[in-house]
């Protein structure tokens, strides 16, 4: 496996209110908002002069605007909600980027009780969102926009103690390759991406693994930031890349596998 290695430096309101989007600088759906990363990413964008539309479980009261995921609605029937919501509230407006941060972790292997459990969670949430976030990029996004996947670097390779998890992310990384392939219904020269992060810094992993090397760990605002400068079209990898985040001393660097 070839690495490209470059360097990067860095230092709720309801669905019918109206919204002036013509001030905004740009406009992005975060597809797992009320999350961690989601959160971090909305309150970047919107420091921005971006407009924000929240995607989740659960209202974001920074965005602009949130749009509501049923938990015990099927695949189809949240595609349906979701998508339908999107379209009532751009009223033909185009976005610049969808960014789909949500997903989950969950271990088991073939053997565990609760493997079968295990892997349709894995899949709900990170292939569902995944799916759904794709079909809002190829309805709604500009020519030359940006959808970004959670994808995992384990999901490279075996992950015996997490297949669930290792299946759905690898099915990201293909969905990934696939929306940046030939007649993949996205709009011309958009760009798909997946990041591929190790440990994220996040507030539940600190009290989880207090003890860890965080200076190994990316932080948020890293992330959300870089996810702002390929929105604006800038230090963009090629179309289909899987970014590999690795953080080291504090220092984060993006590896293309």
């Amino acid at each position: 496996m070839t690495s490209q290695n470059f360097v990067s430096h860095h230092t709720p309101r309801s669905l019918n209110q109206e919204i002036n989007m013509s001030t905004m600088l740009g406009r992005v759906f975060i597809y797992g908002g009320r999350g961690a990363l989601g959160a971090q990413c909305v309150a970047h964008f919107k420091s921005q002069n971006w407009w924000v539309g929240s995607i989740d479980l659960k209202a974001n009261d920074q965005a602009d605007a949130n749009i509501l995921v049923k938990h015990d609605e099927s695949w189809i029937e949240q595609e349906i909600s979701v998508l339908s919501q999107v379209q009532e509230l751009l009223k033909g407006d185009k976005i610049d980027a969808v960014i789909c941060v949500a997903g989950g972790w969950a271990g088991g292997n073939a053997a565990s009780k609760e493997f079968v459990k295990n892997a349709d969670l894995m899949w709900r949430q990170s292939v569902w969102s995944s799916t759904i976030a794709a079909a809002i990029a190829a309805q709604h996004l500009k020519e030359g926009g940006m959808i970004s996947l959670p994808g995992a670097k384990p999901a490279l390779g075996p992950t015996s103690g997490m297949i669930g998890y290792g299946m759905a992310k690898a099915a990201v990384h293909q969905l990934t390759k696939s929306l940046a392939g030939e007649n993949s219904g996205l709009p011309q020269n958009s760009m798909a991406v997946a990041i591929l992060p190790v440990t994220l810094d996040t507030p539940m992993n600190r009290k989880w693994m207090p003890n860890a090397d965080m200076s190994s760990w990316t932080p948020l605002e890293f992330v959300a930031d870089l996810f702002l400068r390929w929105a604006r079209g800038e230090d963009r990898p090629p179309n289909g890349s899987l970014v590999h985040l690795v953080t080291k001393n504090f220092t984060t660097e993006l590896h293309l596998v």
